[in-house]
């Protein structure tokens, strides 16, 4: 029997069903001026929902000095770039922003990608394809893109436990001291909140000769005085080789990018497919992401409400006995442990109460620790924490869920 190509798709999908983990998408379009609200098409029709698990985190996609920027290039340069950043596709628009990040990360220079994704891919699998017998010791909750990137490179790989300075040191006292060693790791990991040790990574990295590739992208725009990330607020930027950030989160935007010395960025510039052949951003979005990042460098007011509304949402959830994974970081992962309730739930939070928040389950985290990710932000209001929170503990009642001892009133 010849193989049925469509007969195989169905059934692995029917699979990926019955195991809860199959991925819709909420058919949504936001509201200029009204973010977190949004319009959401479904089977109930047109309704407003509020949106509790943006990585916009900080409502700079809605930001009028952004939707300025980005209206004036669009008036002046139009709508594409009109090619890769080597034929025709470079603007002063790209120009402007790679200063400015150099800038913002204490380095020499910058490059921008089309996403955070593309920088990461793009940027390790350059290097370890290139620095002949480079090893490539890589954390192990990196996100994917650091993955692909490393095994895309054909480097030896070696997977330090996460956060595990021991274990790192371990692997790298192991290496010859004249082999190139690049630690690969981020900062704030998006799925459990938590943030690695970098100042001890550093130490190591300085002990045992290894250069550093720090992943900040849930970090750029809130952390720092002026939203260079962890690495900033703990006064660490010098001392990493590489820093990559992306322009589609805090900063509200979209694109990723590397800061580093000059001539490791021109090395990487030169010789990264994923740059050389990839059509550069549109100018408006470059233009708009300047304004962006120029604004977090000088106003603190957007880090500081959204700190307290984080403080809000996790002392109403530990009043309520509900779950959720303790961490030093802005994100809110709320513990289901199974992906058909959360699935379930989050399904009746946009049927029911007008709150989106999608499910994570596997392979995004293990099985067992499936979740709901809640992104807290300035532009949720009390009323809409309150709603969240209401919700969220009819829901527990409902779905018979463990609770934790409550929280003093």
């Amino acid at each position: 029997m010849r193989f049925a190509p469509d007969a195989f798709f169905d059934a692995a999908l029917t699979a990926l069903k019955d195991e809860g983990n199959y991925r819709r998408f909420a058919d949504l379009e936001r509201r200029c001026g009204a973010f977190p609200r949004a319009h959401h098409e479904g089977g109930q029709g047109d309704r407003e929902v509020t949106v509790w698990c943006s990585n916009d985190y900080l409502g700079m996609g809605q930001h009028p000095a952004v939707l300025a920027a980005m209206r004036d290039a669009l008036d002046t340069a139009g709508a594409g770039a009109g090619g890769t950043r080597n034929i025709s596709g470079t603007t002063h628009a790209h120009v402007a922003l790679e200063a400015e990040l150099a800038e913002l990360h204490g380095k020499a220079a910058a490059l921008l990608f089309t996403s955070g994704y593309v920088a990461n891919w793009s940027a390790l699998g350059t290097l370890g394809a290139r620095i002949p017998g480079l090893v490539i010791l890589s954390d192990a909750l990196n996100h994917a893109s650091m993955i692909e990137g490393i095994r895309h490179s054909g480097a030896e790989k070696r997977i330090w436990a996460h956060n595990d300075l021991s274990d790192l040191e371990r692997q790298l006292s192991a290496l010859p001291d004249e082999t190139p060693k690049l630690i690969a790791f981020e900062s704030v990991y998006s799925m459990d909140g938590d943030i690695a040790p970098i100042a001890e990574i550093c130490d190591l990295a300085e002990r045992y000769g290894a250069m550093t590739y720090l992943d900040e992208v849930h970090a750029v725009g809130l952390y720092g005085a002026r939203g260079g990330g962890v690495a900033e607020r703990e006064g660490l930027m010098d001392r990493l080789t590489i820093i990559e950030g992306t322009l589609g989160k805090a900063f509200g935007v979209m694109g990723g990018y590397i800061a580093a010395s000059a001539p490791l960025i021109d090395f990487v510039r030169s010789f990264a497919s994923g740059f050389i052949f990839t059509t550069a951003l549109p100018p408006a979005v470059a233009a708009g992401a300047l304004a962006s990042v120029c604004h977090l460098k000088t106003s603190t007011a957007e880090r500081e409400a959204h700190a307290v509304r984080v403080a809000t949402v996790r002392a109403g959830l530990d009043r309520l006995g509900i779950p959720h994974v303790d961490n030093p970081s802005h994100i809110v992962p709320v513990m289901v442990g199974d992906p058909l309730k959360c699935r379930y739930i989050s399904d009746l939070l946009m049927a029911h109460h007008g709150i989106y928040i999608q499910p994570i389950n596997y392979p995004t985290v293990p099985k067992g620790t499936e979740r709901l990710r809640i992104t807290p932000s300035p532009v949720h209001s009390e009323t809409d924490v309150a709603a969240l929170l209401d919700a969220l503990g009819a829901l527990w009642e409902q779905c018979q869920l463990a609770r934790l001892p409550r929280a003093a009133q």
